[in-house]
């Protein structure tokens, strides 16, 4: 690394670097955060790594915070507060290395309010115990801020509903109770494994009756959901996938019952503890694969949870309580939170969440702003002309929402299937009864009805799906592919037709090709051009400079910015000109058409051409696109003009693609696919997709980090890892395969199992433990089928 590097984040310093006792830093936020630490004592911060800091490219306006002051914010945040003690646990992106960890667990030698930090590298949270007496939760997140480690506090975190944990922690109790059951019921039937049969006496009665009490729990709480599950629907006239189970259960429980308390033999207590705790297991690794990720956003996850009020004086105020009529201040990047008019300052607002258009638009006052763009110049002033709710936004979110399971899926496939199936069982369980009670006795019958209930559950029928497609997604999450739910890879091999959205998704967002078109410039001139670029904001003058950053830097005199036209400065003595055609060119006619994304140039007068600003694509974008090609109709919609379209006629044919496509053109598109019969697969990485997304049969965000913003989707796509999309599509296709596998060996077992136990070869006992084997065998064969499939495809 050169010496002109930041010694806080490693950035380049450029010519002009921050310069503190003999150290660069690249900006004075860099420096303070070393002086900071340096004051501390804590400079073994850089110890961990070598320039470990990050670069916050511009600090948050520390009013922005104010909010936090609010009780109802502060209890909704606290995890827990006593006495002045707080706890509170923040999603923080930026932690990337040990030295990251180090600080922030380390963060009481900056502020001795702070008692106790941790931090979960993986999910990147800071758990932290604080002394509000001391330090308040906004100086807190403000201390955070200063040190470049800036909290992601949206206002779902406020709204998030604990439903989904209060589940979890259910469902864990049960798994608990199931398996204190199963370990006691076992050790108790050690003596009676180790006596080859029951045990005689007092002891062996007192033993089985202790095992009985404690089935009850395990079937009525443990077992809960599924007989509840069954009983429901029974209601309703529906035969699902749990009735079997919940039969197997009852079986089990009510033989037991018979020959525990007839004192016939000690039933099969442990065979039922086992099975439950097993089936709970299975259930738990479904529901807990890849929860961190939250793919229900919807526009809460990417909104403020409080403004800047200006109505008389300047206050903070929370989201909710805007109302119609009230003024809002907007700071530099900054969201515009509901739909307004722009009252005071000059608007270039970045709409490319709502838009896909890549370029800020610009906007004067009396102008109307859409909720989701992001001011990107100077403070403005706005009035809301709509709640938050109501914005145009918030509507694009919430209309024509997908079922999340189609009535074709291989679940309500499989629901079907079983609860013709558990009819079957239950005809040919009560037709072997009544046969057995005319040919034997009672008691063979009710062994042969017990046995063809047990070994025909179709449990592992049930368990096919969860854990081929379990594992699925574990192998998809190793590999940057983040899959919502199981059905999602089911729906993913369905699909026939692909829509690609342009901006971030094919092409790397922030980052442009620069040509220059026209005259031969000399180096002198390329770098005076280049100087003038870096004094205005516009997004075309940043790509330019940033293309350009190693050329020699002149000073500008006299710069002046026509809005929406172009820039103008005095150089070394020459006029320099950079912006649109009409301004650059005087107003002289020089047969010169004037071309998209570009910006001319004219050195004293004399016109020298035009820096074309073209997009990047992804690496491997060319090779990708050529494989789903020979498989799937592929489709382009894009917000942004036509400007890219001769690169992007390799890739898709001239009538697949669409240019200036608004968010309703999208969804409208995407709709009309559907209607014809299309099973529709759309890509994207905006808010402008959100209304797509949700016609599509799968919609897929693609993102440069995946924990940051991404719209209502079925799965996310590491942008690093899009070259190998068409691999994942083959490997969901692999996992369907398997899920059909293991449901042929879970037939094969039933069918082998119904012959023995209607003969009368069966007893409950082994039909007991062959049930479990069979899930287990399935289980087994789903989980290394998977894992050797995705081997072999996702190389």
């Amino acid at each position: 690394m050169s010496n002109n590097n930041c010694v806080h984040c490693g950035a380049d310093c450029g010519k002009v670097p921050t310069e503190w006792q003999g150290k660069r830093f690249c900006c004075n936020g860099c420096l303070s955060v070393y002086q900071l630490l340096n004051d501390s004592q804590m400079q073994q911060y850089y110890a961990f790594q070598q320039q470990p800091g990050i670069r916050l490219d511009e600090a948050p306006h520390l009013s922005k915070y104010a909010y936090l002051d609010k009780e109802e914010v502060k209890e909704k945040l606290y995890e827990f507060f006593d006495n002045g003690i707080a706890k509170v646990t923040f999603y923080i992106p930026s932690i990337h290395c040990a030295s990251c960890i180090w600080l922030l667990e380390h963060l009481n030698k900056l502020n001795p309010g702070v008692s106790y930090g941790a931090v979960n590298f993986v999910q990147k949270k800071y758990t932290v115990s604080f002394n509000t007496h001391i330090i308040s939760l906004r100086q807190l997140v403000e201390l955070l801020v200063s040190i470049h480690y800036v909290p992601d506090i949206s206002l779902q975190n406020l709204e998030e509903n604990d439903e989904g944990k209060v589940q979890d922690k259910k469902l864990l109790y049960k798994i608990g109770v199931a398996g204190f059951v199963f370990g006691n019921v076992m050790l108790y039937s050690l003596p009676e494994y180790f006596n080859g049969g029951t045990i005689e006496g007092s002891f062996g009665t007192f033993l089985y009756y202790l095992m009985y009490a404690l089935t009850f729990p395990l079937v009525f709480y443990s077992g809960s959901d599924y007989l509840i599950s069954a009983a429901k629907n029974l209601l309703k006239g529906i035969v699902n996938i749990d009735l079997p189970i919940a039969i197997g259960v009852l079986a089990l429980f009510f033989v037991t019952s018979y020959e525990v308390i007839t004192g016939r033999g000690p039933g099969y207590s442990d065979s039922l503890s086992g099975f439950m705790f097993f089936l709970l297991l299975g259930r738990w690794y479904q529901s807990k694969t890849y929860q961190a990720l939250a793919f229900d956003r919807d526009y809460k996850s990417y909104f403020p949870i409080a403004v800047t009020r200006v109505n008389g004086s300047e206050e903070s105020i929370l989201l909710k309580d805007v109302k119609e009529g009230d003024r809002l201040l907007i700071r530099n990047k900054e969201l515009i939170p509901a739909d307004s008019v722009l009252l005071d300052g000059t608007a270039l607002v970045d709409y490319s969440f709502v838009t896909g258009e890549s370029a800020p638009v610009l906007k004067k006052k009396g102008d109307f702003l859409y909720a989701g763009g992001v001011q990107t110049g100077g403070a403005i002033t706005i009035c809301v002309t709509k709640e938050v709710a109501q914005s145009h936004l918030t509507q694009l979110w919430n209309q024509n929402k997908k079922d999340d399971i189609s009535s074709k899926s291989l679940t309500s496939i499989v629901d079907r299937i079983s609860g013709r199936f558990t009819l079957a069982v239950i005809f040919i369980a009560l037709a072997g009864f009544g046969a057995w009670l005319y040919l034997d006795s009672f008691k063979s019958a009710l062994l042969v009805l017990t046995s063809v209930l047990i070994v025909a559950c179709p449990c592992a029928l049930a368990l096919s799906i969860p854990f081929t497609f379990g594992s699925a997604m574990r192998i998809f999450g190793e590999q940057g592919f983040y899959i919502k739910n199981a059905d999602v890879i089911e729906r993913l091999t369905h699909i026939d037709t692909i829509v690609f959205d342009k901006t971030g998704t094919l092409t790397k967002p922030e980052e442009n090709n620069v040509t220059f078109v026209g005259l031969d410039l000399r180096p002198d001139e390329l770098s005076k051009a280049v100087s003038l670029a870096r004094q205005s904001t516009h997004p075309l003058s940043n790509a330019i400079s940033t293309f350009y950053s190693d050329v020699k830097v002149y000073e500008t005199v006299g710069y002046t910015e026509v809005s929406g036209r172009g820039i103008f400065s005095t150089i070394d003595g020459e006029r320099v000109k950079l912006g649109a055609l009409e301004y650059v060119d005087e107003g002289r006619d020089l047969n010169i058409k004037a071309a998209a994304s570009s910006v001319y140039l004219s050195i004293d007068g004399k016109m020298k051409g035009y820096f074309k600003i073209g997009n990047k694509y992804r690496p491997g974008i060319e090779n990708v696109i050529h494989t789903l090609k020979s498989k799937y109709r592929l489709y382009l919609l894009s917000g942004d003009n036509d400007g890219e379209k001769e690169n992007l006629r390799d890739m898709f044919d001239d009538d697949k693609m669409f240019f200036n496509q608004k968010p309703q053109d999208k969804m409208n598109f995407v709709a009309e696919l559907k209607q014809r019969g299309n099973a529709v697969l759309m890509t994207g990485d905006g808010l402008n997709d959100a209304g797509a997304f949700l016609n599509s049969d799968v919609a897929l965000s693609l993102a440069d980090d995946i924990y940051h913003f991404s719209p209502a989707g079925d799965a996310i796509l590491d942008a690093s890892r899009f070259m190998n999309f068409h691999q994942y599509i083959r490997f969901a296709q692999k996992s369907l395969t398997v899920v059909k596998q293991s449901f042929l060996i879970s037939f094969f077992y039933n069918a082998i199992g119904l012959g023995f136990a209607i003969s009368g070869n069966l007893s409950p006992v082994v039909a007991a433990i062959l049930m479990p084997v069979s899930s287990i065998s399935v289980v087994l064969f789903t989980t290394f089928r998977t894992r050797m499939a995705g081997a072999k495809i996702l190389k």
